[in-house]
């Protein structure tokens, strides 16, 4: 953590433009009592906002929306400078932001009970009503869209919400907040904490006023978030990863495939969840295949977010840099994967300054290799051969992570066969990385647990209540 001066006694945290080091801004290391409190005024707002006609919700969201997309060049900036990612890639995650919340005030108030009634119990009334304070904890990676995916279903189900953004990419969420209080959102009903998870973090788990918890990290934060918040029996939702496997068919079309394997790999730096990080193509057009990939990935242009031709920001932090590196060299170094391209930093003296690393193109790459097992969160792209496909399968499956995978070709019988058998929350078919906000999102065994997005996100802020009436 790099520490800022002191605000009024508050200890300050600065967030840094990877792209040059820079400090952007600065927040406040809160305390345990800041996330107390915040969780109590949330406590007292939800009451009324619970009561609020879905209708009043709705119109909130709708125009919070319309608010962010007047505000969208600005906010796409400050989320390129904190966070690192190219303008245009910012400008479309704001975007996303407000289809979400558009998305969620469609369906407010959409969700029923059940009526029945029985000669032996009497009328039947099964009511869903909202939790209460629920929380929120967001990663450094897509921070906007994320917290859209968040707050969507909690506002619109009546909730109110306590949310601790990224440390290091939290300007952007903060800027969002002020916009949907200036749309109409009372400021209690959706708080912001800044400062560190070892603080704010682990006191929105542990608090027993906090009643669902959406979790969105790595996999060992997730286990300790969960065995802070298991005590208070919270409903949460757990997001922590993955290692999605793509599946290239020798019967798919080769440009449209390797152009998917680029663009799904190298989105964001590699730093998604759902990116392409590992490649199984059919034996019989590997070399083509990895041809053409190396192609489109030499087009890639490294630089600053800012700049119009950038195609490639930089890695999110030094640290994280590092470990790309180091999982790279350990591979290369064991014999298990031939360099294509890249697996350097930039030599470019322009780039000392920021967390560049060369997008990087590893072919022949054995399934047990370190960049195949562990998720790599950077521009890193590994590529093996299968000889038929229950090998692919196997080797798609052989992780511990089951978030997303995707299965390139035109055959329906090999189609069917991917969507039964990948152990994957999500499976495309000839596109990755690609979640409307109508759909289910989240993934099996170390991936998580709990969905994200569409009807099911709202129904998990929702709670059923039976009414037995004796006739």
């Amino acid at each position: 953590m790099n520490n800022g001066p002191e605000d009024n006694g508050r200890e300050l945290i600065s967030v840094h433009n990877p792209a040059d080091g820079q400090i952007v801004g600065t927040i406040s290391a809160g305390t345990r009592a800041d996330a107390n409190n915040a969780i109590t005024l949330a406590r007292e707002a939800f009451p009324s906002w619970s009561q609020t006609d879905p209708l009043i919700r709705a119109k909130i969201l709708f125009a919070s929306a319309e608010r962010v997309r007047t505000h969208k060049k600005e906010l796409a900036f400050l989320l390129t400078r904190e966070q690192g990612k190219p303008l245009h890639e910012s400008t479309n995650e704001i975007a996303g932001f407000a289809r979400v919340l558009e998305y969620y005030g469609s369906i407010s108030g959409t969700l029923r009970g059940d009526y029945g009634k029985s000669a032996s119990y009497g009328h039947m009334i099964v009511s869903r009503q909202p939790l209460g304070v629920c929380a929120a904890i967001i990663p450094w990676n897509m921070p906007v869209l994320i917290m859209a995916w968040k707050i969507g279903p909690v506002l619109a189900s009546g909730n109110t919400m306590v949310i601790k953004p990224s440390q290091t990419a939290p300007l952007t969420c903060s800027k969002l907040a002020s916009h949907l209080y200036a749309s109409g959102l009372p400021e209690d009903v959706l708080k912001i904490v800044t400062g560190t998870g070892e603080i704010i973090g682990e006191s929105l788990a542990g608090h027993p006023d906090v009643r669902s918890l959406s979790f969105t990290g790595s996999v060992r934060t997730g286990v300790n978030v969960a065995r802070i918040a298991a005590p208070t029996f919270k409903k949460m939702i757990l997001e922590l990863g993955g290692s999605d496997a793509m599946i290239v068919c020798h019967d798919a079309d080769m440009d449209t495939a390797a152009k998917g394997a680029v663009s799904g790999r190298f989105f964001n730096c590699g730093q998604t969840c759902t990116a392409v990080k590992r490649v199984f193509v059919d034996e019989q057009i590997e070399e083509s295949f990895t041809r053409r990939v190396q192609e489109l990935a030499s087009k890639l242009v490294v630089g600053n977010g800012l700049e119009p031709r950038t195609t490639l920001g930089p890695v999110h932090t030094s640290s994280q840099r590092l470990f790309v590196h180091d999982i790279v060299r350990k591979t290369l170094d064991a014999g298990m994967a031939k360099l294509m391209s890249g697996g350097e930093m930039p030599s470019d003296p322009n780039m000392q300054e920021g967390n560049f690393y060369e997008p990087t193109i590893l072919s022949a790459v054995d399934p047990d290799a370190p960049v195949m097992k562990d998720e790599v969160f950077g521009p890193v792209l590994p590529i093996t051969s299968y000889e038929n496909f229950d090998d692919a399968i196997d080797f798609a499956n052989s992780t511990r992570f089951g978030l997303g995978a995707s299965v390139w070709t035109h055959d329906a019988r090999i189609i069917s066969r991917a969507a039964g058998e990948l152990d994957a929350g999500i499976v495309w078919v000839n596109q990755h990385l690609r979640i409307p906000p109508e759909v289910p999102f989240g993934g099996m065994k170390s991936s998580g647990s709990g969905r994200e997005n569409g009807r099911y996100a709202l129904e998990q802020y929702l709670e059923e209540k039976t009414i037995l009436i004796n006739p």
